[in-house]
């Protein structure tokens, strides 16, 4: 902080203290330290402390000047994303050992589901036994708004918005720490208490105080907790970071509850033993991006929306916009691109497309001096020219050598030391890159805006560099090459990026590879680049870096780093062959380093990939393991037929159980997984706390797997989806299922459907349905629970009120089953879905499922299919169907009715006023039946979907349903296929289709309409907008008839897709 923001009521003058300056200040050190007032050396509580003789509200007074002083320069509160912090439980490997920027594009631009903290409660206990923290870090990537926080925060202290059992707060930066080689627990204080007057706070010092310490990664020494020795005497003067360890272990000022921010990377330098808390800063979210264009644009919307199409245009700049301070430089380079428009120069200049081409555009902004009134006539980039390639000289030799010693703060010294000219740093072109600041020891402190322009400026120097320098620019001592040249310095700063394990120069060789494309070069020929220079390389340089790519065991993140590389250059041949690959399914040909590398980029960038990675059919067991560090973060993974077997699970099982894993969806249909498996995934549910979803179907994971998978369920809180359909689990797995259900309370989905599973099995699932609230959706179709199976889940009915989907398709269920189970409809009020369809429901078990319609006012959906209802069954349901009001979709194929059902179903329809899908195809009703249905359409406004599939209906029925669709005005689906309507009954539906408007969707597939037929209906589409697709095949028209009556329905109907 500066020195006006950390001003005490000392400055005042107010209030009265024991005496001179030194000895107040000595009064707070002894209290910070955990002294008493009388010199002891025991640590002594705070709240505990002597307070020292005060006049009339003293204290007062001192603490309200001292807020009065850190108000100074406030201007309103922090913006919303800053009012709350995520709640971390460590950092993970990839935030320990990447770059900013490839922590921001591995996980996709997603912040990790976590608890969040309001700034009221950032330094409060967690829950009524835990105490509050001592040691807090705030994470956060590099710009998004660590600072900001620091000092919304100190503001809303001094407002009593926050901490207020705070009564001082001391805010430091490692900027201003970074001035001073040695300095004692004492002088810190002095450094904020600058200007104590005769009294000052230290006189009586607050009981609780907080120490924060902004930005460690700008810290000029690392901090090393294993080397540093300890120190308890306030007065001794120690290195800096040695005093900031000392503080941190409590060896110094106790009682002082410390707060640090930090980029991820460095924060790992604190052992996390020491750490209380860990919070982190969210970036952007979606419509943060967009009210931060809004708001850098306020009086021209049409620029904003530009801009942000511009950037959702690529998913790649897109993610990196979730940082604030990155999506302010790209709004700033789109608007400047977009306000001057391309010059007579820029012929054919793209929007750029890659992050150099988007700095290059930033950087033409910063020349040109954005924010000149429209129609002032900008510099001549000519006349600029000299300067600028002098400014990356100078200024970008402190950049690159600052990126590769880790510094990115810079004082005078250090501007002396690389042979900074300080009058440059005046010009209006740094001071876009460069910014300054005060620091408490009156010296002044200067650093990149943003680390990126930082990387961006040391690669344009590199650049600029490599074509004179006769040896290596990363080495310190200068070491001649006897071979010279742009390639070699290229190839050094490739291999250094490589071998660099915290990948700080990874985007560094983004930049110096996107220099070399033809695009930026043409950008910033002239001021920044020499015309043409280096440009005969770019293919070599791509070759190079493909050849750094290796046949490792997994594809690190400097792999991935390549492509982009590659990208920056404009050549994507090899990431565009192996998405072509997983568009048509041939990604399985596709085996070395190279494609998986691309793979693993694609992961991360392809828009094919955001919401699932479909990897079926292509991968093996070494391209899987590969990849393992990059499926990390995928949101949904299908992996599906790729014959993996138990050792992968094994290597699945790792991923699911990694501190990092983002993984929500996981699809394992079809593999060759067995019990072994099963036991390896349900180890990684154990811990695993994103996993959502897991589809296990079609494998062998039997009773034990089944067991395995249980077990795990009994303490898994994530899981809300698992799929075991076709597992041979029987019985046996069952119950181990059903005993994980009694204690599970976030499963709501549960597939278990072809497994053998017999009444034994349906019994003990139906005893644990009466304990369990959370289950939503059961499928246990194709097993054989039987009538005993149905009678005990329909007990269990009775009594659960949380299941609304109940699949009990193909189970040998007679009359005496569906009984019990539509005794149990009567009273349950929550089941929405029931399909008892392949069971063997007569008429009478038809009258019990009528009964039941009666009465229940919850089910929505009933599936009946492949029963034997017959028409005396379908009567009864028909007569349900007149007086239920809840019922909204019936399916009542193949089910030997006829005529006389039919009529009483659309007697029915008269009346119902629910039901919008009717499903009676594969039965006999003909024309008759298709008439009476017919009728009620005229009357009926709730049907929207009538499936009359092989019904027997002829040239009558359809000219009756060509009738009722010319009144009626709600049905949009009509399904006619496999009838025999000829071109009478096409006529008669043409007909209707000049002044329906309803309708949408018309199947008349083998209908034997033949030419005639196909014509009318074509020729009457003309008039019709709301049909959507129509289906004319088998209708013996030929290939010649069925192009011209294609063209005739686009013609006529362009938006109506036709099937021929």
């Amino acid at each position: 902080m500066r020195k006006q923001e950390v001003r005490t009521g000392g400055e005042a003058g107010q209030g009265r203290g024991p005496g001179p300056p030194a000895g107040q200040v000595k009064a707070l050190v002894d209290l910070l330290a955990g002294k008493s007032s009388q010199g002891s050396q025991a640590p002594e509580p705070l709240d505990r402390v002597p307070q020292a003789p005060l006049g009339p509200h003293g204290d007062d007074s001192r603490i309200r000047k001292c807020r009065e002083a850190l108000l100074n320069g406030a201007r309103g509160g922090p913006p919303p994303r800053l009012t709350s912090l995520l709640l971390l439980e460590g950092l993970t490997d990839l935030q320990l050992r990447e770059h900013d920027f490839t922590q921001v594009e591995t996980t996709r631009g997603a912040w990790r589901p976590a608890r969040s903290l309001t700034l009221d409660r950032l330094f409060l206990p967690l829950s009524r036994v835990s105490i509050p923290p001592r040691i807090s870090i705030t994470i956060g990537v590099a710009g998004v708004g660590k600072t900001t926080l620091v000092r919304n925060f100190v503001q809303l202290w001094a407002r009593g918005q926050v901490a207020k059992d705070f009564s001082l707060v001391l805010p430091l930066t490692f900027r201003d720490l970074n001035t001073h080689e040695k300095l004692s627990a004492d002088r810190l204080v002095r450094s904020v208490f600058s200007h104590i007057g005769e009294s000052g706070p230290a006189a009586a010092a607050p009981p609780k105080t907080l120490l924060i310490l902004d930005g460690l990664d700008e810290c000029k020494t690392p901090l090393d907790f294993s080397n540093t020795v300890a120190c308890t005497d306030p007065t001794k003067e120690i290195q800096v970071d040695h005093l900031i360890t000392n503080i941190i272990r409590g060896n110094l000022f106790p009682e002082v509850s410390v707060w640090v921010t930090s980029r991820p990377s460095v924060a790992g330098q604190i052992p996390g033993g020491l750490v209380d808390r860990m919070t982190e800063i969210r970036g952007f979210d979606e419509e943060e991006i967009k009210a931060c264009l809004e708001e850098m644009f306020p009086e021209d919307h049409t620029l904003s929306d530009w801009v942000l199409r511009q950037v959702r245009a690529d998913r790649a700049l897109y993610l990196m916009c979730t940082v604030p301070a990155f999506c302010r430089i790209a709004g700033s380079a789109l608007g400047h691109l977009r306000h001057s428009g391309p010059g007579p120069q820029d012929a054919g200049q793209q929007t750029p497309r890659t992050l150099c081409e988007l700095y290059s555009w930033y950087f033409r902004m910063a020349l040109g001096g954005d924010g000149q009134e429209k129609g002032k006539v900008s510099p001549r980039i000519e006349q600029v020219a000299h300067s600028c390639r002098k400014m990356v000289g100078t200024l970008g030799r402190l950049a690159f050598h600052g990126l590769v010693r880790k510094k990115y703060v810079f004082y005078e010294q250090d501007l002396k030391a690389f042979g900074v000219d300080l009058a440059l740093l005046q010009s209006g072109l740094c001071s876009r890159f460069l910014q300054r600041e005060e620091t408490l020891a009156a010296s002044t402190a200067y650093c990149f805006t943003h680390l990126s322009l930082q990387e961006f400026v040391a690669a344009a120097y590199y650049y600029a560099a490599s074509r004179r320098a006769i040896f290596d620019l990363f080495a310190e001592g200068g070491v001649s090459w006897p071979r010279l040249g742009f390639l070699t310095h290229f190839r050094s700063a490739a291999q250094r990026a490589m071998q660099a394990e915290d990948g700080r120069l990874d985007v560094f060789l983004r930049f110096l590879s996107g220099l070399l494309s033809p695009g930026v070069n043409a950008l910033l020929a002239g001021s920044l680049l020499v015309q043409g220079e280096h440009q005969g390389y770019g293919a070599q340089a791509a070759e190079l870096l493909q050849g750094c790519l290796r046949p490792d065991v997994a594809v690190c993140a400097r792999a991935v780093n390549v492509l982009h590389c590659l990208h920056e250059l404009r050549h994507t041949e090899l990431a565009r062959g192996v998405e072509e690959a997983m568009q048509s399914g041939s990604l399985a040909g596709l085996t070395g380093p190279r494609h998986h590398a691309a793979l693993a980029y694609l992961l991360q960038v392809s828009d094919a990939c955001v919401q699932e990675a479909n990897l079926s059919l292509c991968l093996s067991k070494g391209v899987l393991q590969s990849l393992l560090p990059q499926l990390l973060y995928c949101r949904s993974l299908r992996l599906d037929n790729n014959q993996f077997q138990d050792p992968v699970m094994e290597l699945l099982g790792s991923v699911l159980s990694g501190k990092d894993c983002r993984i929500q969806r996981i699809s394992l249909a079809e593999n060759q997984i067995s019990n072994k498996g099963a036991k390896a995934l349900a180890r990684s549910l154990l811990v695993n706390r994103s996993l959502t979803a897991l589809d296990l179907r079609s494998n062998s994971i039997g009773p034990q797997g089944a067991k395995a998978l249980a077990d795990a369920l009994k303490i898994n809180r994530t899981l809300a989806f698992l799929s075991l359909q076709n597992n041979a689990i029987r019985d046996n797995g069952a119950r181990f299922v059903a005993e994980a259900l009694a204690a599970n309370r976030t499963l709501s989905v549960l597939h278990l459907q072809k497994n053998t599973i017999g009444p034994l099995g349906a019994q003990q699932t139906a005893d644990a349905l009466k304990q369990n609230r959370s289950l939503k959706e059961l499928i246990f179709s194709s097993n054989s629970i039987g009538d005993k199976g149905a009678e005990a889940l329909a007990k269990a009915l009775k009594v659960n009120q949380g299941l609304e989907s109940l699949d009990l398709q193909s189970n040998s269920i007679s009359d005496a089953g569906v009984a019990a189970l539509m005794g149990a409809l009567c009273t349950n009020q929550t089941l929405i879905s029931l399909n008892l369809r392949e069971n063997s429901i007569s008429s009478e078990g038809a009258r019990d499922l009528a009964q039941a319609l009666c009465s229940n006012s919850t089910l929505k959906n009933l599936d009946l299919t492949a029963n034997l209802l017959h028409d005396q069954g379908a009567q009864a349901i028909a007569l349900a169907v007149r007086e239920n009001r809840a019922l909204t979709s019936l399916h009542l194929q193949w089910n030997f009715i006829q005529a006389s059902a039919a009529k009483a179903l659309g007697q029915a329809l008269q009346f119902n006023q629910s039901l919008t899908s009717l499903d009676l195809q594969e039965n006999a009703i003909g024309d008759e039946g298709a008439s009476a249905l017919a009728s009620a359409l005229k009357a009926n406004t709730a049907l929207t979907a009538l499936y009359l599939q092989v019904a027997s209906i002829g040239a009558r029925g359809a000219q009756a349903l060509g009738d009722a669709l010319a009144v009626n005005r709600t049905l949009e689906i009509l399904d006619l296929r496999g009838n025999a309507i000829g071109v009478a009954g096409a006529k008669a539906l043409a007909n209707a289709l000049k002044v329906n408007s309803s309708l949408r969707r018309l199947n008349l597939q083998e209908n034997s309409l033949g030419m005639d037929g196909a014509i009318c209906v074509a020729t009457a589409l003309s008039g019709n907008h709301g049909l959507q697709h129509i289906n004319l095949q088998g209708n013996h028209i030929g290939e010649s008839g069925a192009r011209m009556i294609s063209e005739a329905i686009k013609t006529n109907a362009p938006s109506c897709t036709v099937e021929m």
